[in-house]
Formats: structure tokens, C-alpha cells, sequence
């Protein structure tokens, strides 16, 4: 490849604007090469990322073949819901780990994914793996996109990277966040948008104390923001509700960190809580089945992207798992008011 006129100072920012688009190579996976020194000017090899590159100079880069991952395939069920040679699209059960780690290496969506490939899976980052370009919690369930390919794996890190990625979650949670709540809009960080819509812009980073979990911050951590929108209520008074929540940013754990924040738990959510329902708001049975729910009760709804290589918009939605269908289920029938505000 040659390098084109007025080129970025640094190498590697200079090979990752002029190298072919269909090469899907990330100015990461680059400068990976280039230290491992399969960048070449005439013949010899060029090992400094920050090193110059002049207009005219003509580079060699040899990408070698995708190695193999430790991680070992497994025949797991999946629930593909589209796949081509770039990408799937799978929905991913509550209880699955989406990538091996110490305490759950194996029987992960990964190790059912590289079986589920087999060959047909050109790799990413010089290993023959899936491109995990976004996570769900264990016990969330929904879908996932993931990368076959470097092309789709750059294309969609980049789409996430700039928000760009439509994620509509469903949640049940505690009391109803209702815009006009004095409460709620005092609460730092909580603004009310137009149509019903609560905006919760804070930083989300790890606890001080407890590095399991995330908590919300205000001078530090990552910026994180959710839209939240209820959808139904469900008791008398209203004790739950079932709310829509959009993501524009991706933090770990970030609608359950939000939502507790803004005074609403998520049902089910053991770390960071929910307060019981009230004893009139429901009859026992329903009330016996919001308190013994055994999960988050989260499910990533819809998910929405341009496709990396075709330039076509993609949306998938799925229902809701039979979980939290049936849950939902019990408390309209529970003889007690529900209301709906529309989907």
C-alpha cells in the first residue's frame, strides 16, 4: 500500500486512514503488526507505531493467519436470530456468561459461539475468536450482536463507540418513576425530557470497597446515560412498574446502577436492591412471586445497527423470556388495577 497525500505524523494513524477499506484493519490491530514487525518499507521492517511516514512511501504488510484461542468450543444450544459471514445476531438466555473468566470458564456464549463457527470464522485481532463488541450481565437476558470478522469487529466497535447503536431494554422494577415525582427530579443527575421520559446522566465506576460492584459518581468514573419510560403499572396503589430503558452509553451494570439510583430497583436485583412490595398493593400470590423472582428482571428488547459491510440498518427485537413473561402475567391478572401507557 502507499500513503496518501498529507498524511497523519504517526504510522500507524497514517496505515490505519490509507490501508484498504476492505482489509478491516483498526489503527489497534495495526500497531500490533507493526510491533510484531510484519510492516515493511522497502523490505525492511518498521517496528516504531510513532515513527513518520512521508507521502509516497509504500508499505508492506503481511497479516498472518488467525492462530487459534485456548478457549475450547462447546456444544451449547443458541438462539441464532441472524448470522452471514460478518456477524450473528444471538439472544443470549439469563444465567450464561458471555465470555470465560476465573469462576466461569467454561459453558460460556463464547465457547457455544466457537463451536456454533466452527470454520467459518475468519477472526478477529489475529485470533480465530467471536469480535465481543458489547456484554449483558449474566442474569439479563437479550440480545447480542457479535463479530465473525476484523471488518464487522472494527465497523461495530466503532458504531458503539459513538452511541450510534439503538438498545431498548425492558425492566420491572420497584414503585413507578413518575416524571412528576418531586423526589425523583431532585435527584442529582435525574432530568425530565419530553413524552414521560426521565434522563439519568451520571459517572458510573467501581465501588470503593466492594469491587464487584459499580455505584454512581458525579467527579469521577464513566459517563453514563439512560432514558427510562414507563410503560405499565401494576398495583394498588402502584407498587411496580414496567419500564422501557434506552442505553446511549454502554457501562457495566449501567440500567441497574441507574435505576437504583433514581430510587426504582430493578425486582430480583440481589446487588444492588430493590425495597419489598408493599403488603396492600398486591394479593400475597403476586406478591410471593415479585419477591421469590430469582434474577434482575432485565431483557434487552431490541437491538438496532448498521450492518459493517453492507451499509444496511438491521433491527431485531425479542420477546420477553418466559420468566418474566409469566411474572408479568401474574400481576395483571391479579385482580388489582394495572395501567398501560403505551409500548
Amino acid at each position: 500500500m502507499v500513503i496518501g497525500a498529507a498524511p497523519p505524523p504517526r504510522l500507524d494513524k497514517a496505515l490505519a486512514r490509507d490501508v484498504p477499506e476492505a482489509e478491516a484493519l483498526s489503527r489497534t490491530r495495526l500497531a500490533r503488526l507493526i510491533a510484531e514487525g510484519a510492516v515493511t518499507r522497502g523490505g525492511a521492517p518498521v517496528t516504531d507505531a510513532k515513527a513518520a511516514a512521508a507521502e509516497g512511501d509504500a508499505f508492506e504488510i503481511r497479516v498472518p493467519e488467525a492462530a487459534e484461542v485456548a478457549i475450547a468450543p462447546e456444544a451449547i444450544p443458541l438462539d441464532i436470530r441472524y448470522e452471514d459471514a460478518d456477524l450473528c445476531v444471538v439472544m443470549k438466555p439469563a444465567g450464561m456468561v458471555v465470555h470465560p473468566a476465573p469462576g466461569n470458564p467454561s459453558g460460556t456464549l463464547v465457547n457455544a459461539l466457537l463451536a456454533h463457527f466452527g470454520a467459518d470464522l475468519s477472526g478477529v485481532g489475529g485470533e480465530r475468536r467471536p469480535g465481543i463488541v458489547h456484554r449483558i450481565d449474566k442474569d439479563t437476558s437479550g440480545l447480542l450482536v457479535v463479530a465473525k470478522s476484523d471488518r464487522a469487529h472494527h465497523g461495530l466497535a466503532e458504531q458503539f463507540a459513538a452511541h450510534d447503536v439503538e438498545r431498548r431494554y425492558l425492566a420491572l422494577c420497584h414503585g413507578v418513576p413518575e416524571v412528576g415525582d418531586p423526589r425523583l427530579r431532585g435527584t442529582r443527575g435525574v432530568d425530565v425530557e419530553s413524552g414521560g421520559v426521565i434522563r439519568i446522566a451520571t459517572g458510573i465506576g467501581r465501588h470503593r470497597t466492594d469491587r464487584q460492584r459499580q455505584t454512581v459518581q458525579f467527579e469521577s468514573g464513566r459517563r453514563a446515560v439512560t432514558r427510562a419510560r414507563v410503560v405499565e403499572t401494576f398495583g394498588t396503589p402502584p407498587a411496580l412498574a414496567l419500564v422501557e430503558c434506552r442505553l446511549e452509553t454502554g457501562r457495566t451494570h449501567q440500567i441497574r446502577v441507574h435505576m437504583a439510583h433514581a430510587g426504582h430497583g430493578l425486582v430480583g436485583d440481589a446487588v444492588y436492591g430493590g425495597r419489598r412490595v408493599k403488603a396492600r398493593a398486591l394479593r400475597p400470590e403476586a406478591a410471593e412471586a415479585v419477591s421469590s423472582f430469582p434474577r434482575q428482571a432485565l431483557h434487552a428488547a431490541s437491538l438496532g445497527f448498521v450492518h459493517p459491510g453492507t451499509g444496511e440498518m438491521l433491527r431485531f427485537e425479542a420477546d420477553l423470556p418466559a420468566d418474566m413473561a409469566t411474572l408479568i402475567t401474574i400481576l395483571r391478572t391479579d385482580g388489582r388495577e394495572t395501567h398501560s401507557t403505551g409500548a
